[in-house]
């Protein structure tokens, strides 16, 4: 196997970099979906930069209300005017959210329960990676506390309005990472031990585990639930990590665009038929396999438990 070092020193860098480019397009999936949707209302966190932004970009060329749900509206205004002068539609909307404080979300939550009649597309692919440690405004480690509590919350608050607008998805955008994680439920907040690295895994895990238990109570509502693998995506979320940005730009040849990036997202909220393949995992838009801890339902139930105390919830 040719070293991408001795690649760059034989001069053979461009030549490689264009048919790592191509092999890239041909391994990526496509969202081949043309479901139009006037009338639907759609909602994406972190719809301000990256996936979440084409995911949105895509969702109001096809007609829906979007959401972006920020938490730099400043940021989020200017993505909105961009998506809204790309794809004539005017129905793109910016509201305040901040998954790191249950207060934010749960003001988020009211004000569009308030606003809007139906929901038909939640995708929740806001997230934290690799950041030093630090704790919410309500006390959770910040990876847990983001990319899993702060989305259980906001999806909890949300679900009957989902259910009242049925036929209607949830994608939750997790990571192959997820391999690597492991549930602690004696060191969720990582105050006994911690490594920026694996808190992200451990949350990607969560991500999962999350959406096979909350398809298996939605069965008979009208509405499913997907968890999605998007790929190796040139993002913010490296933005903690220096290691992560370098190694992003040194393979950057191999890594995803956000246009890719979000076809998988776009599959599971767009594809017809899908209904049957609720609370499966996506990659390159197919099923993906997941760890033997992400099949585990015991442990699925129990993270269930632990985030309901955690976020007081009730237990039903």
């Amino acid at each position: 196997e040719i070293s991408l070092r001795m690649i760059i020193l034989l001069g053979l860098y461009p030549q490689f970099s264009k048919v790592m480019v191509k092999r890239k397009m041909l391994s990526s999936g496509i969202c081949t979906s043309t479901v139009q949707l006037p009338g639907k209302v759609a909602l994406v966190t972190g719809a301000n930069t990256g996936i979440g932004k084409e995911t949105a970009k895509e969702l109001a060329q096809r007609g829906a209300r979007v959401y972006l749900a920020c938490r730099d509206v400043q940021k989020g205004e200017l993505v909105a005017r961009e998506i809204q002068t790309v794809t004539g539609n005017e129905q793109v909307l910016v509201r305040k959210l901040d998954l790191s404080d249950t207060k934010s979300i749960r003001a988020f939550a009211e004000g569009f329960l308030t606003e809007e009649k139906h929901l038909h597309i939640l995708i929740n692919n806001a997230g934290v990676m690799m950041c030093p440690y630090s704790k919410t405004a309500d006390g959770f480690e910040m990876h847990i506390g983001v990319n899993h509590l702060g989305h259980f919350l906001l999806t909890h608050l949300l679900l009957e309005k989902l259910k009242e607008s049925a036929p209607s998805r949830i994608v939750n955008v997790s990571s192959l990472a997820h391999h690597l994680g492991r549930i602690h439920f004696h060191n969720l907040q990582g105050e006994k031990f911690y490594n920026a690295s694996l808190a992200y895994c451990h949350s990607k895990l969560a991500n999962i585990l999350f959406t096979k238990e909350l398809a298996r109570r939605l069965k008979g509502s009208g509405v499913t639930a997907y968890s999605v693998h998007p790929g190796t995506v040139q993002s913010e979320l490296v933005r903690h990590s220096s290691f992560m940005r370098c190694m992003w730009w040194l393979f950057s040849f191999c890594i995803k665009t956000p246009q890719q990036g979000a076809q998988t997202s776009l599959y599971c909220a767009l594809t017809e038929g899908l209904e049957i393949l609720n609370g499966k995992h996506f990659s390159d838009c197919h099923v993906a396999w997941v760890s033997a801890q992400a099949r585990n339902e015991t442990i699925a139930r129990r993270l269930w438990d632990v985030s309901c105390d955690l976020l007081g919830l009730p237990m039903d």
